[in-house]
């Protein structure tokens, strides 16, 4: 597998998956590794992950089910990552890589065709006050430059089949939000996770599953998930995330 300079490859081997890596781009965090394993996952159908970044969310989620997966990632040297990572992984018979803007996710995937719709978008807004990082690559990644919540949750709700499911990752603060956005697109919340760096710190991540046309009741708060331990280890649930139980 051709790696280019400052490439690396990199593996979760919970579900021994290899992601070619490149600090110069992006690396996946904690964050993709909790999404694929916190939704309800199709044993087959059709799984999107909008926002793929260099693909790790949907590799990470190829292990766990035969559904086949199709990622769209704006950045094309991202996309490419992805798509050797796949490569890598020999999972071209289950997983596809589009090096696309979300808004034509419509030119590739029929609406209202879809399963599960995953994201790990970008979290930050886009303001005029805003400090991004001055690597274009890591901003677009991390602020609202090229997408937002609102056309997020909008083009997931379009791809769901009815019952379909959408989970996402987010940042707590944002959670008013996020359940505004869903409900006005007929996602309706069904389990809320929150995540905590350690138990004595506020939650810095925030897990959130709705169902498309679903019920308004129902909704399910998980227990909390810390992150690590007094000694700075990863707690056993994360752990076994990471490197398998």
């Amino acid at each position: 597998m051709k790696l280019y300079p400052n490439e690396r490859i990199d593996q979760l081997y919970a579900d021994d998956v290899k992601i070619i890596q490149s600090a110069e781009v992006f690396s996946f965090s904690l964050d993709a590794v909790l999404l694929a394993n916190f939704p309800q996952l199709p044993k087959k159908g059709r799984i999107v992950d909008l926002c793929a970044g260099n693909g790790a969310v949907g590799l990470f989620v190829s292990k766990k089910t035969s559904a086949e997966i199709t990622q769209i990632e704006l950045q094309p040297r991202l996309a490419d990552m992805g798509q050797r990572s796949i490569q890598l992984n020999h999972l071209e018979a289950q997983v596809t890589m589009i090096q696309s803007d979300i808004k034509d996710s419509f030119q590739h995937i029929k609406a209202d065709s879809v399963d599960l719709v995953l994201c790990n978008p970008p979290y930050f807004k886009e303001l005029p006050t805003s400090k991004k990082n001055p690597n274009a690559h890591l901003a677009i990644a991390r602020h609202e430059i090229e997408t937002n919540l609102t056309e997020v949750v909008q083009i997931a709700s379009r791809l769901l089949k009815t019952n379909g499911r959408f989970a996402l990752v987010h940042r707590p603060d944002r959670f008013l939000e996020i359940l505004d956005e869903l409900r006005a697109q007929r996602l309706a919340p069904k389990k809320i996770r929150f995540v905590y760096s350690k138990a004595n710190k506020e939650a810095n991540i925030l897990l959130i599953e709705s169902i498309k046309n679903g019920k308004e009741d129902g909704l399910r708060i998980l227990p909390p998930l810390i992150t690590y331990d007094e000694q700075d280890d990863y707690q056993e649930e994360v752990r076994a995330m990471i490197y398998g139980k």
